[in-house]
Order: C-alpha cells, then sequence, then structure tokens
C-alpha cells in the first residue's frame, strides 16, 4: 500500500521526467499535490506525461511542460528561468536524468562514450543543482539525485556509468555537508538498479517514486541529508548482477 504525501503549495522539478522513474516520480508528486514541473527532450512525450500529471492531480493543477537537453546549459538556464517565472520558487530538484552506454577501454571511441556519460550523468546535476542553489535556499528545499547501484559495483564494459553515479553519490555527500549549515538544504540519493530485472523483486517506477516522495517530504525525512538510500527490491544484497 502506498503512502500519502501531502506536497499542496510544493514546486517539484524533475529531470527526464517524460518517460520512466522520472515519469512516475512526476506523477506521484501530482497526485500528492504539487506543482509539477515535466522536462524532456521529446516534446511529445512531454505533453503526454505532463497531461497525466494534470489529470492526477487533486486539484487539476496544469503541470509545466519544459523541452529541453540537461546537456545544454542553455536549456539547463531556461528550465530554471521558466519555473521560476511560473510559480515564483523551487522547492524539490529532482536529477533523474541518466544514460549508459557499453564502452569497451580498447575500443576507438571509449572516451567520447565517457566524456557522454560523464555530461549527462553528473555534469548535468552538478550544474542544475548549482544553479538551484539561491532559490531552494530560499524555500528551504531540497535536491534528491537518482543514482544507481553501479557506483557500489564494477560491470564490465559499463566503467563510465560506474564511475559517473560514484561520483554523484559523492556530490550528494559534499552538496549535503555545505548546503546544510549554510542554506538548511537537504540532499539525499537514491541508489536504484533495471527496473525490468526478473529475479527477486521486479521494480516499477513508482517504487522508486515512493521512495523519492519520503525523501523530500520534510516531515517524514526531515532529518534525512547526505544519506544514500538503495531502493532496488534487494539486488545489491542478494549480489544479483546489475
Amino acid at each position: 500500500m502506498s503512502i500519502k504525501y501531502d506536497f499542496t503549495g510544493k514546486v517539484a522539478l524533475i529531470t527526464g521526467s517524460s518517460s520512466g522513474i522520472g515519469a512516475g516520480i512526476a506523477e506521484l508528486f501530482a497526485k500528492s499535490g504539487a506543482n509539477v514541473v515535466v522536462t524532456g527532450r521529446n516534446a511529445d512525450r512531454v505533453a503526454k506525461v505532463a497531461k497525466q500529471c494534470t489529470d492526477l492531480s487533486p486539484k487539476q493543477l496544469t503541470a509545466l511542460e519544459v523541452v529541453g537537453d540537461v546537456n545544454r546549459e542553455v536549456d539547463c538556464n531556461c528550465l530554471i528561468d521558466t519555473t521560476v517565472q511560473t510559480y515564483g520558487k523551487i522547492d524539490i530538484l529532482v536529477n533523474n536524468v541518466g544514460i549508459d552506454h557499453f564502452a569497451d577501454p580498447n575500443s576507438a571511441d571509449y572516451y567520447q562514450l565517457f566524456l557522454s556519460v560523464m555530461q549527462t550523468n553528473l555534469n548535468s546535476v552538478v550544474y542544475l543543482t548549482h544553479k538551484c542553489v539561491p532559490y531552494l535556499a530560499k524555500t528551504r528545499g531540497n535536491v534528491i539525485n537518482i543514482s544507481s547501484n553501479a557506483s557500489k559495483v564494477t560491470i564490465n564494459g559499463y566503467s563510465p556509468h560506474c564511475m559517473s553515479k560514484a561520483a554523484v553519490d559523492m556530490f550528494t555527500k559534499c552538496m549535503a555537508a555545505e548546503l546544510g549549515p549554510k542554506h538548511h538544504i537537504r540532499v539525499n540519493s537514491v541508489n536504484t538498479d533495471r527496473l525490468s530485472s526478473k529475479q527477486y523483486w521486479p521494480g516499477q517506477p513508482e517504487d522508486i517514486a515512493q521512495t523519492v516522495a519520503f525523501l523530500a517530504s520534510d516531515t517524514a525525512a526531515g532529518f534525512l541529508t547526505g544519506s544514500i538510500v538503495v531502493a532496488d527490491g534487494g539486488h545489491l544484497a542478494a549480489n544479483v548482477s546489475l
């Protein structure tokens, strides 16, 4: 049974929310009364999830649609500016967007694949968090980074992905330590697994969304910051291959 959260009056910005885990997070925030910002690179997908969020909203609040690529600073700036212009604030930032590529260290394109993965999985998280600090400080808001069990184990062929997620987890801890005392901003990370796995507990986007909502709730998790929360259906504990 899902726990019900109340985010009435809160503004939640979720990157990569036009599908998958990001869409599940956006929908749960909408269902919980928040003003939701849906963003991604595909306008049709963004519009579809935004409509679902609006339909799920108890007060039929219209979800904000912003099409853009988090790999572009100009798009990130537009995303933040549009959110603030529309709602006047940001309470919750969920850095969800992420990619992985098979990358053989002996392949000619290994370094380019490394740069691509790091740009999406790490650099965009750092940049968006940095740019949102002034707004999150005003609301005493919080940041949730969607990471991976790949931050803790090696996966042959996916070293850039593993490195990027390990860096995201350390970034989470660093920001919690720096932004908490100075700005009363909480920062946490959720480590998950590929949700398509059929072993142990096969997960759904809503499972991760529930963990994110818990961390975003000042009532439920107001004393949690700098935490790396594993939500993977037991795969890491059972040493199941990612």
